[in-house]
């Protein structure tokens, strides 16, 4: 494994512990250059999921997609790597349980809005904004009204 630091394609693993529910293995390694450490991820290949989108275009699954969509979304805000790798992992873990050749974009689409709402509201309204295509204010409105009817108000602000 190369590292991400210096490049150098030498490492030692320092620990090892099953993940996602079994599904993959982290691993968190060091350099022996620069002795700098990094987290790896092993997980089992399967056969790819095609993502069939709105206009009918197909294309490949791509876990790192979602994934940055995701950091994006979390992007400073209180959340961890390890939150948003658990919530890609619950994704895909679903739509291959669920889903064997082809798998709708907005299945995918609704099922991290769904994972963003309890991760982090804002990240949620942010995602939303984007897949949703928000043309104004009063669509960011329509979306948080149910989120505030829920929630209760906060005393100080």
């Amino acid at each position: 494994m190369r590292c991400p630091f210096c490049r150098a394609d030498n490492d030692r693993v320092i620990d090892s512990r099953a993940g996602d529910d079994g599904g993959s293995i982290r691993r968190r390694r060091e350099c022996l250059a620069c002795r700098r450490r990094f987290t790896t991820y092993e997980r089992i290949e399967r056969q790819l999921l095609t993502v069939v989108k709105k206009g009918g275009v197909r294309d490949p699954f791509d876990r790192d997609k979602i994934k940055r969509g995701l950091a994006k979304a979390c992007w400073k805000r209180p959340v961890t790597e390890d939150d948003i790798e658990q919530a890609v992992a619950a994704v895909e873990a679903e739509l291959y349980g669920a889903y064997e050749n082809e798998v709708p974009s907005q299945v995918i689409g609704e099922r991290i809005m769904e994972l963003l709402k309890g991760l982090d509201q804002v990240a949620y309204v942010r995602f939303a904004s984007v897949y949703r295509e928000f043309k104004d204010v009063r669509d960011f409105v329509d979306e948080l009204e149910p989120i505030l009817a829920q929630s209760p108000p906060s005393g100080g602000r």
